[in-house]
């Protein structure tokens, strides 16, 4: 929270859309009284008004031994982090988190959003909780973990108790923060092209059908050559100003976020790096970032997997975010340039969700453990549509800019859609919220076949798409 070094402090220009009259002498005159109304009512300690930021961040790496994604941890090649923002003074406090975690789902989510809530002094519905999806990190869903527990299957995949008490720190963190919140001033908001990071993992033949998948590492000579296909290939940024300093940077960024994993050598990845890079190079003031619509891409084409491969892409990712940065515009922002919107879905749960069929993998000791781990998670999913529960999707609206807050490993398509729903604003999304439906393709990817849309990795029906574009158009209006 410095004035920030080595980067050009971007120009001042007033809100999108304000007209400079201040020559005419009426406009002199209303100024100078609003200049007195606020000074009177700063006298009067009345900063009600008063738009302000807090920020947090939080070490969340497991013990040694304690389970990640796909093995034990066996050592913290980079720290974890739970980060972000608690906005102040435009109605109840709003708190946006990136958490390093691979995925926070159903109960966990829920646990994380309360939590939060709680230290902030708001309500849950305006709390969004995101993982960015690095691999070698833990998962977080009590539900699913509940489900394994009733049959001795759960320490395999999670460590609820480490979970809960990490949630409890950063809900303490939240709560310091918000006694040291500063003023909100100004809005800097920019993007830029990443090179050669991100490409679609679904290669179509001529019928129209998954005919390869790319994965987040290949060495694959057909799926190297063949074009990056469809990606949103901006990182987008939007900086927070007191004044001159620099209090916190948010940047969005779509793609699966790994080069390499799975031995329980936990890391933030090459995203992390990035932000951890770009942190420093502005004097310490923290960066938050938030994997986007990144289901359906990943670094396939650029990255063969190995060891050389992970500082390549972060000093990509990083060389994007600078840009991103250098090419800010800073606008004046107040408490009535920020709302809080929110659209509850209920998304549809897929055809191949069945309480008995799961309930039988899950009660076999003998069946494979990543099949009961898949079987309790969309049993979880299963039965809150089953009770009727819907899943929040929100949008912070900062004047002009409108970012966006999604479930599931959703496609990039839908990204790219809300982008193109405002074009003439920036429009910034953060996926990998609540993590129990899985992935959530676009309806013709459920025929087009590939992994996404597998009855293993998606949990919701093919009418998913027009359940979350009829939520975007809501939240965007």
């Amino acid at each position: 929270m410095t004035s920030f070094p080595g980067d050009q402090v971007p120009p001042f220009r007033p809100a999108r859309g304000m007209r400079c009259n201040l020559a005419r002498p009426r406009a002199i005159i209303t100024t100078a009284l609003a200049i007195g109304m606020f000074c009177l009512a700063s006298a009067c300690g009345d900063l009600s008004a008063e738009l302000r930021v807090a920020v947090f961040d939080v070490d969340v790496s497991p013990p040694i031994g304690s389970p990640v994604a796909y093995a034990p941890t066996r050592k913290i090649v980079d720290p974890l982090s739970a980060r972000g923002i608690v906005l102040l003074g435009a109605d109840r406090p709003i708190v946006l988190c990136a958490v390093d975690y691979i995925g926070i789902g159903n109960g966990g989510n829920a646990a994380w959003r309360a939590a939060l809530a709680d230290a902030a002094g708001t309500t849950p519905d305006r709390v969004a909780v995101h993982s960015l999806h690095q691999h070698d990190t833990p998962r977080c869903d009590f539900t699913a973990s509940d489900l394994l527990a009733a049959h001795h299957a759960a320490a395999r995949h999670f460590d609820d108790a480490h979970l809960r008490k990490t949630i409890a720190r950063t809900a303490d963190s939240v709560r310091a923060a918000v006694t040291n919140s500063q003023p909100l001033t100004h809005l800097g908001v920019g993007h830029a092209k990443v090179e050669q990071v991100a490409s679609n993992r679904r290669l179509l033949g001529d019928d129209g059908r998954v005919k390869l998948m790319r994965w987040s590492k290949s060495s694959n000579a057909d799926a190297i050559a063949a074009p990056e296909g469809v990606i949103d290939p901006l990182v987008r940024t939007v900086g927070m100003f007191n004044g001159e300093t620099v209090i916190a940077v948010l940047t969005y960024y779509a793609t699966h976020p790994q080069s390499y994993y799975g031995q329980g050598d936990v890391t933030c990845e090459f995203v992390g790096l990035a932000r951890n890079a770009r942190q420093q190079a502005l004097g310490g003031a923290l960066h938050i970032h938030f994997s986007g619509a990144g289901g359906n891409v990943a670094a396939g084409k650029y990255n063969d997997g190995s060891a050389g491969r992970r500082p390549v892409l972060a000093k990509r990712m990083e060389a994007g975010m600078q840009a991103a940065w250098q090419g800010i515009e800073r606008f004046a922002i107040t408490a009535d340039d920020v709302q809080w919107r929110v659209q509850p879905v209920a998304l549809p749960p897929g055809e191949h969700l069945n309480e008995a069929s799961l309930l039988a993998i899950l009660e076999n000791p003998a069946a494979d453990p990543t099949s009961r781990l898949s079987a309790a998670s969309h049993l979880a999913w299963l039965r809150r549509c089953v009770a009727g529960e819907k899943i929040d999707l929100t949008c912070l609206k900062l004047g002009s800019t409108y970012l966006l807050h999604m479930p599931g490993e959703l496609f990039v398509e839908f990204q790219l859609a809300a982008a193109a729903m405002r074009p003439d604003d920036e429009v910034c999304m953060a996926a990998y919220g609540d993590y129990g439906p899985g992935y959530i393709g676009t309806e013709i990817a459920y025929s087009q076949g590939g992994y996404e849309t597998s009855p293993r990795a998606s949990r919701v029906a093919p009418e998913v798409e027009r359940v979350m574009m009829d939520g975007l158009r809501t939240l965007l209006k």
